[in-house]
């Protein structure tokens, strides 16, 4: 099975269970940003964002391992002390350096947390979009065994 084929796949079945189980609508479903995830490298990433060159800020904070002892499953947290509209996780030198991206509703706290993949030793953002601004910050993460199986 080819790669798009599978990552699509992928995509349409958790969408399809998350609008199934009311945590989005069926039209934020059918809006994600399918470009930013096929995107090859960070600057792509950050372009097709919306980002420009984000700046670094303390106000974020990204969670996670300095060594992932198994590149398949890195826990990867982002904190910000501003209040976030947006989240995404991005990894340099995965394939796709989108990692994970999130829309946070107004009035919620501006934290995330999940797992990611990594194939190898790589910069793990962290980005935040508040009042309009991307903000990030960056973290070496050493994966002593690879996960994404490139």
């Amino acid at each position: 099975m080819n790669q798009q084929r599978r990552s699509l796949m992928k995509y349409s079945a958790v969408f399809g269970l998350m609008a199934s189980a009311g945590l989005i609508s069926t039209a934020q479903a059918q809006e994600w940003n399918k470009a930013a995830f096929e995107g090859k490298g960070i600057d792509d990433v950050f372009k097709i964002l919306g980002a420009g060159s984000p700046d670094k800020s303390s106000a974020v904070t990204l969670n996670a391992p300095d060594i992932a002892e198994n590149g398949a499953v890195v826990p990867v947290g982002i904190t910000s002390t501003v209040k976030a509209e947006q989240m995404a996780i991005l990894v340099e030198k995965n394939p796709s350096s989108l990692a994970a991206q999130f829309f946070i509703p107004a009035g919620t706290d501006s934290f995330v947390t999940t797992r990611i993949k990594m194939g190898q030793t790589s910069n793990v953002y962290g980005l935040v979009k508040a009042d309009g601004k991307w903000l990030m910050t960056v973290k070496e993460v050493k994966v002593t065994l690879g996960g994404c199986g490139g």
